[in-house]
């Protein structure tokens, strides 16, 4: 079984995440959505919330695993005999991030491979930062997330008025 690891932080998870995910299950017998906890960043909702959120958004897709990990992601994917990390590149600007963590992967675990998918072109414009700051300030995020999304953000921001 090949199995493929879709990392990220999904503060939250876009239309551009699913869309990544639908052509991953296309060519991967398993895909596990990982939440990454990320002591850097501030994210508004918890890991719990995101991998709720997401495990509601891909409810529909039999293949499609959710959890949550800290740590080198090449020792989780050791862990759950995974042979990629999939990566979604909207613009050439994330190319040089995304291939120095694939080479650094790749030289920690060799067997392991990265696979970079591009979304479609309606969602390369998209990611999480602008659509929270869009949610903040009152706008219409629907066209950007999932409902189960648009919801909690209805919910996270009247809870913080």
């Amino acid at each position: 079984m090949k199995t493929a690891i879709y990392p990220g932080t999904f503060d939250p998870i876009t239309n551009g995440h699913l869309d990544i995910i639908e052509r991953a299950i296309k060519m991967f017998d398993k895909v596990i959505v990982m939440v990454a906890r990320n002591s850097a960043k501030n994210p508004m909702f918890s890991d719990q919330e995101r991998v709720d959120l997401i495990r509601a958004a891909v409810r529909k897709y039999k293949r499609v695993e959710v959890a949550s990990f800290q740590g080198l992601l090449v020792e989780y994917a050791k862990k759950r005999k995974a042979t990629a990390i999939l990566r979604g590149l909207r613009a050439i600007s994330d190319f040089e991030y995304e291939f120095q963590l694939a080479l650094m992967n790749r030289k920690l675990n060799e067997s392991v491979e990265t696979v970079f998918l591009m979304p479609s072109e309606k969602y390369t414009y998209l990611n999480s930062t602008i659509v929270r700051e869009i949610a903040r300030l009152g706008g219409d995020v629907s066209e950007f997330v999932p409902p189960v999304v648009q919801n909690a953000f209805a919910r996270k921001l009247r809870s913080q008025k």
